[in-house]
């Protein structure tokens, strides 16, 4: 009978990460922004009635799926679950108890069983513009950054609460869309309740209490299997980026114990003035995520696998910000620490671990006027560098790791902003050679179509200090953005680009692998059949 139940309860958990992928699937449809709908920058997933994730969607960000992990616990402190009724819905965008910045709403719903609550659905996605100065990182406290939502009931019993959308509607330059986005988020629990709900009709059980047990037990006891293969001791490593106003110092301290797992960032660069920094949510959404790649990556993301990890930053330092700090751009940092997660298990795994990569995404936020010199449009298109080379083959081109989101197609940026795309192209030989080649960046040539004049809200990094090779592979070549034959821009805060001006983009490419004297010779035709020096 206990192999029976065994069995049944793996259909159950394998039913449920179906149940949250297609949760994720219905926001990515019904979304309104672009960076949504084409990109996948979301997160959804199932907790239980203790606030633990049982299981997330495989569509979604790592900082937003391991930081909305909690989240929800922040929800139940200020709702009781005994007092949630079918039909409500809850929601914040406060970036220290949610996924790190203002622009990213999350929707937790309740989700009942016959007249009983048996779990939470939560979701989180990226909103263009939510008001402030911005999408990028010129502001110097949280206030400037938009409209800032405490945890508030966005519904009860089914009815919506018109004034906190009139609200967000007028604080917004894209009030239809904005407005659009969190009706996609309310319809994505909903689907996903309506799936458990057939589930559990399906396996003829009335609560997820089992099943959650399972889950977390099963998930634990596996991550602290490999966590044994790794030998005990203290692992460090720094790295160097560009920051703002000055370059910054990301510095680690990985210990491992027996089966555990410890990461310390004393040492770490004092918070920035401006919104580069980092709630610790998102430094442990983003350094749980590398340790999992290297670790555990056959095992699904809950709250049983990401709890062998101790994660923490020093108060004050730029990846543990606290209230009021400006964060906006909290993407910056927090998508480098997989690398240096990697750098300090190369001393203990070195065989697993690639080079450095661009990491953190380049993209491009802009906005300006429509043709009737009235309406402001505001548009994010994500764009990406490469990947670091991998210990047993060449890094991806063109690739958003660790933020696993899609670059916006051309046709797209193009039919929803007045922005013509003059260039956009693999650069070639800007990943690090090596044994195995960083993945390439790209060439990307961009101006209004309009003839207007844009603001690019930039928000780059790796173009003062460029992905690192590994294990004798070259340095990743830097990115750069600037005026097409005329001035060099800064990687980051908000610039004029004049009508008639034609924007320069080159992102990053990732750090090669090995001497390139041991390359193969399959490889060297390879490179020399693509141009590729």
């Amino acid at each position: 009978m206990a192999k029976m139940e065994e069995i049944t309860n793996q259909l159950m958990w394998n039913r449920l990460l179906s149940v949250v992928e297609e949760q994720g699937q219905t926001l990515v449809r019904t979304a309104f922004s672009p960076i949504v709908r084409e990109c996948g920058d979301i997160s959804a997933g199932i907790f239980d009635l203790k606030g633990r994730m049982m299981a997330q969607a495989v569509t979604g960000t790592p900082g937003h799926v391991n930081s909305m992990a909690e989240s929800v616990k922040h929800f139940m402190r200020y709702f009781s679950i005994n007092d949630m009724s079918e039909g409500d819905i809850y929601i914040t965008n406060d970036p220290w108890m949610g996924t790190g910045h203002l622009n990213d709403f999350v929707l937790t719903t309740p989700c009942f069983k016959n007249n009983k609550i048996v779990g939470l659905f939560s979701c989180t996605s990226h909103l263009t513009d939510i008001g402030g100065i911005g999408t990028g990182p010129d502001a110097t406290d949280v206030h400037m950054e938009g409209i800032f939502i405490p945890m508030l009931k966005l519904a009860d019993k089914g009815k919506m609460n018109k004034t906190l959308l009139s609200m967000i509607r007028q604080n917004t330059r894209q009030p239809v869309e904005t407005e659009g986005d969190v009706y996609s988020l309310a319809a994505c629990n909903d689907v996903g309740c309506l799936r458990l709900n057939d589930m559990m009709k399906e396996f003829e059980i009335n609560d997820l209490n089992e099943l959650s047990s399972f889950i977390y037990t099963k998930s634990l006891k596996a991550v602290k299997k490999e966590i044994k293969k790794i030998p005990n001791g203290v692992y460090k490593n720094s790295m160097m980026i560009d920051g703002f106003e000055n370059p910054v110092k990301l510095n680690a301290t990985l210990t491992v114990k027996e089966n555990q797992i410890s990461m310390d960032y004393t040492g770490t660069s004092k918070k920035s003035q401006f919104g580069i920094n980092v709630p610790l949510s998102y430094t442990r959404a983003y350094t749980g995520f590398g340790l999992s790649c290297l670790i555990s990556p056959e095992v699904p993301n809950n709250a049983g696998s990401l709890s062998p990890y101790d994660i923490n930053a020093p108060e004050g330092t730029i990846l543990n910000a606290k209230y009021p700090a400006s964060v906006c751009a909290r993407h910056v940092i927090g998508q480098m620490l997989p690398d240096v997660v990697f750098g300090c298990l190369e001393k203990a795994i070195p065989d697993l671990v690639p080079a450095e990569g661009a990491s953190c995404l380049w993209n491009l936020t802009f906005r300006g006027l429509q043709k009737d010199n009235k309406t402001i449009f505001a548009i994010t298109a994500v764009t990406n560098g490469g990947t670091g080379a991998r210990p047993s083959k060449d890094g991806l081109s063109a690739t958003a790791y660790p933020s696993g989101v899609k670059g916006t197609p051309v046709e797209i940026n193009e039919a929803v902003a007045p922005l013509l795309f003059l260039k956009k192209e693999l650069k070639a030989n800007s990943g690090g050679k090596g044994q195995f080649r960083g993945g390439d960046g790209q060439m990307i040539e961009i101006t209004s179509s309009l003839k207007k004049d844009l603001e690019i809200l930039a928000a780059y990094d790796r173009i003062k200090f460029p992905a690192r090779g590994r294990k004798g592979g070259s340095n990743g070549k830097p990115g750069s953005i600037r005026i097409k034959n005329g001035r060099i821009l800064n990687g980051k805060g908000t610039q004029l680009i004049k009508a008639g001006e034609i924007l320069e983009i080159s992102t990053p490419g990732g750090g090669g692998y090995g001497s390139f004297k041991k390359r193969s010779k399959i490889l060297k035709k390879y490179d020399k059949e693509n141009d590729l020096g």
